[in-house]
């Protein structure tokens, strides 16, 4: 087994953590959309789309077994973040819910493209992944604007307030 780099081992922490919390918004919104929001069009995107973050969590899981690498520490609180955000962002309704995804997406998008240019040729596997799922998640982002994402208004500052929130999750599980 070769050793993983620092600056790899990172990269696949934090995207184990991305992942993860991906899949743990879309249960939040699936909660919601079970129990007290009725729509039936929304909860099949979002299923769909928890289908891709799904995979996406798997392939990190088994990186981490096979490379041997810590998870953050902190997975229990984004797991309790992640579903609360999903369940909220529902709760407000369905533009909400989608922005909920587009700006976690936009902000996916850059953090991806960012580990895309910094892999070598001795990660090609894992870089064609990130590739991949980089390319899931902004078609994800593109779906969520279909289906009415706003960032007019109240919306800019919820927009505001997920980036940042995202951006400071992975700062600290890419160390922690």
């Amino acid at each position: 087994m070769k050793k993983t780099n620092t600056r790899v081992e990172e990269f696949i922490r934090v995207d184990h953590a991305g992942e993860r919390g991906a899949v743990k918004i879309y249960e939040g919104q699936l909660l919601a959309l079970n129990t007290l929001v009725k729509n039936e069009s929304l909860k099949k995107t979002i299923e769909e789309m928890k289908v891709h973050e799904m995979e996406h969590c798997q392939f990190f899981e088994n990186e981490i077994r096979k490379r041997n690498i810590k998870p953050t520490k902190f997975l229990p609180l984004w797991d309790l973040l992640g579903v609360g955000l999903g369940f909220g962002s529902t709760l407000l309704g369905k533009k909400a819910a989608m922005l909920c995804t587009a700006s976690v997406e936009e902000v996916i998008d850059k953090h991806y493209q960012d580990q895309i240019d910094q892999l070598q040729s001795d990660e090609n596997d894992l870089k064609s992944k990130i590739i991949k799922f980089r390319e899931d998640e902004l078609h994800h982002k593109d779906i969520a604007y279909e289906q009415g994402a706003s960032k007019k208004g109240l919306y800019s500052i919820m927009d505001k307030i997920i980036k940042t929130g995202s951006k400071i999750a992975i700062n600290i599980s890419e160390k922690i």
